[in-house]
């Protein structure tokens, strides 16, 4: 399934190697962003075709995932170290134009890079994760929200989500994305068995699941009332079926961000570029001629 255009290779920022696959050329950089338990491979569809539209389009594997670095220390997966892992692939990158994609855990660093104004970005894609404000906001008193959200707490148990998640041949990694999964199809043992290698690796799970350990607090900075507010063309593309997250979490963003346009994928899982990458493709490209952002 791989793409003859798209190339892999090894790149060094913030003092961390990372394994990128890259498809075109040029300083205009659109950052791709995976999630748990994704990879680089899953932006697959889209690198085509931000290349074609004129940008350099780059996918990391995630500090802790696949191939790139993998530090031990549970605090090394704090969310300032995450945001400057970015920071640093647009620097190294020699970025003069910035656009950042991103989906799951790496859709929360990019709303954090965003606000922080980590360095300019020129758009910024949000997929399938809130803006920390409307996520905190929604999970006071929100009991629906808090039991889609039971796997962070399990998370914070030490070795037994390690466990669970690697047992049979990682078979819980594989059922992340079947399980939840609206078309099936989309996810074949071929891709399946992707990701189930990459948690098998030699402590990538641990490092994994440090995401959840180092950040149960630190999104807080950015709760209601205290993030600075985003004016970066802002485009949220969100699968309606999310099994971990709810639709109400696609509103309130009045007065956080400025620009903001919401694309909803009915019949959709939470994995939304991978489950529907040509309608997926479809928006992110009419956004993206829509705002001056090609070429």
């Amino acid at each position: 399934m791989s793409d003859p255009a798209i190339t892999s290779r090894l790149v060094q920022a913030n003092g961390q190697s990372f394994m990128v696959d890259e498809c075109g050329g040029g300083d205009d950089v659109a950052l791709f962003l995976h999630g748990f338990p994704e990879s680089r491979y899953s932006w697959r569809y889209q690198l085509p075709l931000l290349a074609s539209l004129g940008w350099r389009a780059v996918a990391p594997d995630l500090r802790g995932y696949g191939q790139s670095s993998r530090p031990r220390d549970k605090a090394a997966y704090r969310i300032e170290h995450l945001i400057a892992d970015a920071a640093g692939l647009f620097d190294a990158l020699g970025a003069k134009r910035r656009l950042l994609v991103a989906h799951d855990w790496g859709a929360a660093i990019a709303w954090g890079f965003a606000i922080e104004k980590a360095r300019p970005l020129d758009g910024l894609v949000i997929m399938n994760v809130p803006h920390p404000s409307v996520f905190l906001a929604a999970m006071r008193g929100n009991a629906a929200q808090w039991k889609k959200s039971w796997y962070i707490a399990f998370f914070q148990l030490p070795g037994i989500p390690e466990a669970a998640m690697t047992a049979r041949n990682a078979e819980a990694v594989a059922r992340a994305f079947t399980g939840m999964a609206v078309d099936k199809s989309r996810f074949p043992p071929e891709v399946t068995d992707h990701y189930r290698r990459n948690a098998l690796i030699p402590g990538a799970m641990t490092a994994m699941i440090n995401y959840y350990r180092a950040n149960v607090a630190t999104m807080a900075r950015w709760g209601p009332g205290k993030a600075a507010v985003i004016e970066t063309p802002t485009l949220m593309l969100w699968g309606e079926e999310d099994a971990a997250l709810g639709l109400e979490l696609t509103e309130g963003y009045e007065g956080l961000v400025t620009d903001f346009t919401l694309r909803r994928f009915p019949g959709v899982s939470h994995w939304v570029q991978q489950e529907a990458p040509e309608a997926v493709n479809t928006a992110l490209e009419g956004w993206l001629r829509d705002k001056g952002l090609v070429g």
